[in-house]
């Protein structure tokens, strides 16, 4: 197990089923289990349906106080997943290369991850990553980026190995 970062995650489930409790957040446990083995020991949880206010409200008060944001859910293509195009404006700017790594990572799985739409950016600092309410998923997502989710956190936290200028 990797020793503790000192960071903060936070995990949103979006689901109508979850959050009426005819579901089973099983996605929301892998994604905390998964930071949990990357060395984040503090992971808030909340889990809100499908509608772009709650969905906002969440991922914005999470990354006032988190260094990583994970959502799952709500990424597909139905009349209800509304998670990208929600977060997607909350966001000070993308990073495209994360989602085509997800989304790539899921294609070895099934064609269908091609039908995900997987975002990833920043917002206040925090780093945010939209991934599909899949457990295997998650998972899959979660494993694509892992190599350079460290270094893109200690980045966003400043340590960026560039001299500081001198007066």
């Amino acid at each position: 197990m990797a020793a503790d970062t000192g960071r903060r995650a936070a995990v949103i489930t979006i689901s109508d089923g979850c959050a009426n409790g005819t579901r089973t957040d099983t996605s929301g446990d892998a994604a905390e289990a998964w930071l949990i083995q990357l060395g984040i020991r503090a992971v808030a949880r909340q889990v809100v349906p499908d509608d772009a206010e709650a969905i906002s409200a969440a991922v914005l008060d999470a990354a006032a106080s988190a260094h990583l944001v994970v959502t799952t859910g709500g990424t597909g293509l139905g009349p209800r997943d509304v998670t990208p195009q929600t977060v997607g404006p909350l966001l000070d700017y993308p990073i495209p290369g994360i989602a085509e790594a997800m989304r790539s990572a899921g294609r070895r799985s099934t064609p269908h991850a091609m039908l995900s739409r997987q975002l990833a950016g920043v917002s206040g600092g925090a780093l945010v990553l939209v991934l599909p309410g899949s457990t295997s998923g998650v998972i899959e997502s979660l494993d694509a980026v892992a190599a350079a989710l460290p270094h893109a956190l200690d980045i966003l936290a400043g340590a960026t190995g560039h001299a500081e200028p001198q007066d």
